[in-house]
């Protein structure tokens, strides 16, 4: 909230910045989401939004909400009330649209890790003890990630009517659409957290919506995982500038005070890189996810603490 309240009022956080996309995970509680959108809102011209995980935890709800799909509505209806945008809009010649996702375990396809004891997703992963779901679904299958793909459907009409009347067009979402956006299992701390981070659905429709689209008229921006992204797969530019904890920030230079959000477009989509390890370590390293020698600072890691 200090780094929101930090940006100014009226007119974005620079000249010529009139919109913000937010990828998820603002905050944990229905009050504090709706604090920080207000904020935004008074800062950029448009807000637009897609729920993360975090935002639909319920253990500090008290009992508020009976599953984390009754907090989902609420939140939609913060961001109603609020003018915050979470369906498809027309911003200048840009298309932008917002595309609700969710993970499954059956998005991982590569190699697992076993020379290590790797904690269970159920151990790792707050989610499956913050989240509550109807009884018919959960993250053990593809339901959760079918039901959050399916809710893109009620704005099939207007997304085509922006993909009519755009130039360019900017998807978005919170979970990961494509394995090779993360890295390979062996250089995470974590070597499971493909398994809770993205969707083939996800991949499927924002193909189908960037389908025929001009070359390098096409990006997608996505959270979840923190790690700074910028790469071009199959036509397609993916994106991930996270603002990140604290924690993380405090890492960056100067403490990431300075930060500001990545201008992805103005007059067209921005040529300037975004400063992404891990993606440039990949545009200049073949990825090899039948190898499973953990990199050092991992096998250093479950030395230390398994």
């Amino acid at each position: 909230m200090d780094w929101v309240l930090r940006l100014p009022v009226g007119g974005g956080a620079g000249v010529g910045i009139d919109a913000l996309v937010v990828a998820g995970d603002v905050a944990e509680t229905r009050d504090n989401f709706a604090r920080t959108m207000a904020a935004l809102r008074e800062r950029f011209g448009a807000v637009f939004y897609v729920p993360g995980n975090h935002d639909l935890w319920l253990r500090r709800e008290n009992g508020r909400y009976m599953d984390s799909l009754e907090k989902l509505t609420a939140l939609l209806d913060a961001c109603s009330e609020l003018g915050v945008d979470t369906g498809p809009r027309l911003i200048g010649d840009l298309g932008i649209i917002p595309l609700f996702s969710w993970y499954h375990k059956s998005f991982d396809k590569e190699k697992d890790v076993n020379s290590v004891r790797v904690p269970s997703l159920e151990m790792a992963c707050k989610d499956f003890h913050a989240c509550q779901w109807p009884p018919d679904m959960g993250n053990d299958d593809e339901a959760l990630a079918l039901y959050f793909d399916k809710l893109n459907d009620k704005n099939h009409d207007a997304i085509e009517e922006v993909k009519k009347r755009s130039k360019q067009l900017l998807t978005f979402s919170h979970f990961v659409p494509r394995q090779e956006l993360c890295p390979e299992k062996r250089m995470l701390y974590y070597p499971n957290l493909p398994k809770v981070i993205g969707s083939d659905f996800l991949e499927r429709r924002l193909r189908t919506i960037h389908d025929n689209t001009k070359h390098g008229a096409s990006c997608h921006v996505f959270g979840h995982t923190h790690f700074c992204w910028d790469s071009v797969v199959d036509e397609i530019r993916y994106v991930q500038a996270p603002l990140a904890y604290p924690r993380e920030r405090k890492r960056r230079m100067n403490g990431g005070d300075n930060w500001l959000p990545f201008c992805i477009y103005r007059d067209g989509f921005n040529p300037e890189i975004y400063p992404a390890l891990w993606s440039d370590y990949y545009n200049k390293n073949r990825r090899e996810p039948e190898n499973t020698q953990l990199a050092p600072w991992v096998a250093k890691y479950f030395a230390k603490y398994y």
